[in-house]
C-alpha cells in the first residue's frame, strides 16, 4: 500500500513557512503556557479516542480499497477544536468550567489522533500484514505453503503492534534539540499544523473555524446519507451505483467509470492536481493501451487456459510492472532524500564551524526569524527535557522484549533477524526523520520494502522467507514511520509552545490507542465481508497481493515472471527513474505538468474508476477556485473532509448490518441490450 505522501504535497501547496514577519507569540503574550501535566487533560484524551475511532475507519477503508490516504491532520485539528470548544462552552454556562481550552491542548489532541489513526496505515492491514493471510496466498501460485501463511487473529495482531510501534519513538527522542533548535529543520507538515492550531485560538481564527466545521458537518451528512441510500441497491455481486457504466459497457469492462464514491471525490479535492492527473494517465496507459495489447498475446506469451488470478498470465504483468514502477520511484526518492540528508548534515556541521547560518532544506526561507518568537519558543522547548536515559532505556527494553517475543509470533523470523533490524533501525530512523525535515517526504514504505528483500533473501523459501520478509517489513516500517511522525509533532509543539513531554506522552498514548483500535476495526471488516480481499470485491486490499509478490520476488528471484515480463519490468523501472529525474531537472515551473510515476503505478492493477472520482474532485475545486479563490482555499479542506468522513463512517453501520446478516433489499445491475434480451428469453421460457 502506498500513501504517495499526499499530506506532504498538500502542505507544500499551502505555502506555510516557519519564519513569520509578525510575531505570533506576542498575540498570545497575555496567556501563559500551562504546565506540561495540565496540557494532558481527560477531555483531550476522551475526544482523541472518539476521533481516533472515526479516522481509523476512514483510513482503513482507504487502505483496503485503493491505498491512497490523504492528510487528515486538518480534520483532526478542526474537529478537536470544535468538540472541546463545545464541551468548554457548555461547562462555562453551567459554571463548572475549571480549565480553559488552550492551543497546547489542541496540539495534544491532534498529535494523539494522528498517532492513533496512523497505525491503521503503518500497521500494514492493507499491505504486509494482510499479505500473510491464506486468502492472499491463494491468489498466488508460488510460496503458498503453510510455512509462508499466517492468518489474521486479533490477539497476535495487537501484540505485534504493541511490540513494534513504540520503539521508533525512543530512537529519535535524544535528537529533538539537534533537529528542531540546532539544525532548524522546517518540517512543513508540522509547521502547517502549528499555524492552523495557532490561528484557531485567535478571535478571528475561531470564527472561521466555526464556519469550517459547519461546512464539514453539512457535507458529512450528505456523504453519509448518500452512502446509506446506495447501500439499498447492492444486494448481490456487481450491483449498485458503484457499478454504473458511466462511459458505456466496454469502458466499464476496462474499469473506466464513475462509481459515485464521495470518499474519493473528497480525496481528489485534497490531493494536488498532478497526483490525480497522474492516476488517470496511468489508468489510460495500462487498461486503455497495454493490457488490451498483452491480451492479444494470449497463447504466445502465456497459456490460454490460465485462471484470471494466475501470476503466469495477464495478472502477472499487471502486478509485477506495477511493482517495478513503485520500486523505481522508491529507489530514486530514497537516493535523493538520503543524498540531501547527507549534504544537509555536511552543511549543518560546516556552517556551525564557520558561524554561517545552516541551510535547512529547500523550503527554508531567507528572512531571519522574529527574535521574540524564536527566544520564547526555544526557552519553552528546552524547559521540559525528556531524560536521555529514558530514551536509551526504553529502546533497549523494547528491543530485548521484541527479540525474544517476535520469533514466537512469527516462527520464520529468527531472533538474529530482529537483532540486525534493531541495530540498523536508529540510523535509518534518523535518516528518515532528518530527510522528512528537509523535504517533508517520509520514506517509511521504502525502508519496509528494503527489509522485505534483505530478510526474505536471508531466510529463503524453505525457511518461510516470504513470511519472514513481510514481518521484517512491519518491524522496519513502524520504526521509521513513528520516528518521523514524532519529530513532525515536536516541530508542531515547538511552534505552539507545547511541552515536549506532553507531546511525547500524547504520542505514546495515541500509539497505544491505535495498537488496540486499528486491529479491532480491521477485524470488523475482516469478519463482516465474506469476500474480503478478493479482487473485484468491495474491499479487495490490492496492495496485500503486491506486497506478498514483492516478498516472493525477493525470495525466489525472477523465476515467477511470465514471458517478456522481466524486460517490461526493467523498462518501467528505468522509466520511473527517468521521469523523476526529468521532473527534478526542469524545475517547479514545468514539473507540475509531468506525471508522478508512483501515482501512475497505482491504477495498473486497480483500474481507473477511483482516478475518475478523484479527477471529479479536482475539477470541482478548480471551478470553485475560479469562482471564488479565497472561499475555496478556506473551505475546500473542510468540504473534502466532510465527504471523506461521512462515507467513511458509514462503513461502521454497514459492517454491523453485515455481521447481523441484514442484506440490502435490491440489486441494481446494468446489462448490455443483447445480454438483457437473453435474460428476458430465459425468464420467458
Amino acid at each position: 500500500m502506498e500513501r504517495i505522501e499526499n499530506q506532504q504535497e498538500h502542505r507544500k501547496r499551502n505555502n506555510v513557512e516557519e519564519i513569520e514577519t509578525i510575531s505570533t507569540e506576542r498575540i498570545f503574550d497575555t496567556k501563559a503556557a500551562p504546565q506540561w501535566k495540565k496540557q494532558l487533560t481527560f477531555r483531550a484524551f476522551m475526544v482523541s479516542f472518539v476521533l481516533s475511532v472515526l479516522l481509523s475507519f476512514i483510513v482503513m477503508k482507504l487502505n483496503l480499497t485503493t491505498g491512497i490516504i490523504p492528510s487528515l491532520n486538518v480534520s483532526a485539528g478542526l474537529l478537536g477544536f470544535f468538540f472541546v470548544k463545545t464541551w468548554t462552552k457548555l461547562l462555562q454556562k453551567s459554571g463548572l468550567l475549571k480549565q480553559d481550552f488552550t492551543r497546547q491542548e489542541n496540539t495534544v489532541i491532534q498529535t494523539c489522533v494522528v498517532a492513533s489513526s496512523g497505525i491503521a496505515f503503518s500497521g500494514g492491514f492493507g499491505s504486509y500484514l494482510f499479505a500473510m493471510s491464506e486468502g492472499i496466498a491463494k491468489q498466488s501460485t508460488e510460496a503458498n505453503k503453510e510455512q509462508n501463511i499466517k492468518n489474521p487473529s486479533l490477539g497476535w495482531m495487537i501484540g505485534f503492534l504493541f511490540l513494534v510501534s513504540f520503539i521508533g519513538l525512543f530512537s529519535v527522542v535524544p535528537l529533538r534539540k539537534i533537529m528542531i533548535i540546532d539544525f532548524k529543520l522546517v518540517y512543513p507538515s508540522g509547521t502547517a499544523t502549528a499555524h492552523l492550531i495557532n490561528s484557531f485560538h485567535t478571535p478571528q481564527g475561531a470564527k472561521l473555524a466555526k464556519k469550517q466545521v459547519k461546512a464539514l458537518g453539512k457535507f458529512f451528512s450528505f456523504s453519509f446519507l448518500s452512502a446509506f441510500f446506495q447501500w439499498f441497491f447492492t444486494a448481490g455481486d456487481n450491483c449498485g451505483f458503484s457499478n454504473f457504466p458511466t462511459f458505456g459497457i466496454k469502458a466499464f469492462e476496462k474499469r473506466f467509470y464513475f462509481d459515485f464514491s464521495a470518499t474519493y471525490v473528497g480525496v481528489g479535492m485534497i490531493c494536488p492536481y498532478i497526483i490525480n492527473i497522474s492516476l488517470l494517465v496511468g489508468a489510460i496507459l495500462s487498461w486503455g493501451i497495454m493490457w488490451p495489447l498483452i491480451e492479444t498475446k494470449k497463447g504466445h506469451w502465456y497459456p490460454e487456459d490460465l485462471s484470471s488470478a494466475s501470476l503466469h498470465g495477464l495478472q502477472g504483468y499487471k502486478i509485477f510492472i506495477s511493482i517495478a514502477m513503485i520500486l523505481g520511484d522508491g529507489l530514486y526518492n530514497f537516493v535523493k532524500v538520503l543524498s540531501r540528508t547527507l549534504f544537509g548534515l555536511f552543511q549543518q556541521l560546516y556552517g556551525n564551524k564557520t558561524g554561517d547560518l545552516p541551510i535547512t532544506g529547500r523550503s527554508a526561507p531567507t528572512n531571519q526569524p522574529v527574535p521574540y518568537d524564536h527566544h520564547r519558543r526555544t526557552q519553552l522547548f528546552l524547559k521540559d527535557q525528556i531524560p536521555t536515559w529514558v530514551a536509551i532505556g526504553g529502546y533497549g527494553t523494547i528491543a530485548v522484549i521484541s527479540i525474544i517475543t517476535l520469533p514466537n509470533i512469527f516462527h520464520q523470523l529468527r531472533w538474529y533477524h530482529v537483532l540486525v533490524i534493531y541495530i540498523f533501525a536508529p540510523t535509518l530512523a534518523f535518516c528518515n526523520a532528518y530527510g522528512c525535515g528537509l523535504t517533508d517526504w517520509s520514506m517509511a514504505s521504502t525502508y519496509g520494502k528494503l527489509a522485505i528483500f534483505t530478510i526474505g533473501a536471508w531466510a529463503r523459501t524453505s525457511n518461510g522467507g516470504v513470511l519472514a520478509g513481510l514481518a521484517a517489513c512491519g518491524v522496519m516500517m513502524n520504526i521509521v514511520s513513528t520516528a518521523s511522525d514524532l519529530m513532525q509533532d515536536f516541530k508542531t509543539g515547538y511552534l505552539t509552545l507545547t511541552s515536549p513531554r506532553s507531546m511525547f506522552v500524547s504520542q505514546v498514548i495515541g500509539t497505544a490507542m491505535g495498537c488496540a483500535i486499528s486491529p479491532c476495526v480491521f477485524w470488523l471488516f475482516y469478519k463482516a465481508f465474506p469476500d474480503f480481499g478478493v479482487p473485484g470485491s468491495e474491499y479487495p486490499a490490492p496492495y496485500a497481493l503486491v506486497y506478498r509478490n514483492m516478498a516472493i520476488l525477493g525470495v525466489e528471484g525472477f523465476s515467477t515472471l511470465p514471458k517478456h515480463c522481466l524486460q517490461l519490468c526493467y523498462t518501467f523501472f528505468a522509466a520511473a527513474i527517468l521521469v523523476n529525474s526529468i521532473r527534478d531537472a526542469v524545475g517547479k515551473k514545468w514539473a507540475k505538468y509531468i506525471p508522478l510515476p508512483m501515482a501512475m503505478a497505482l491504477p495498473f492493477y486497480l483500474g481507473g474508476y477511483f482516478a475518475i472520482d478523484m479527477c471529479v474532485g479536482s475539477f470541482i475545486l478548480f471551478v470553485w477556485r475560479k469562482v471564488n479563490k479565497d472561499k475555496a482555499e478556506a473551505f475546500g479542506p473542510a468540504v473534502a473532509s466532510g465527504l471523506i468522513c461521512g462515507e467513511g463512517i458509514w462503513t461502521l453501520p454497514s459492517s454491523i448490518l453485515a455481521l447481523a446478516g441484514v442484506q440490502p433489499p435490491i440489486c441494481m445491475k446494468f446489462l448490455t441490450r443483447k445480454t438483457n434480451a437473453r435474460v428476458d428469453n430465459l425468464l420467458g421460457s
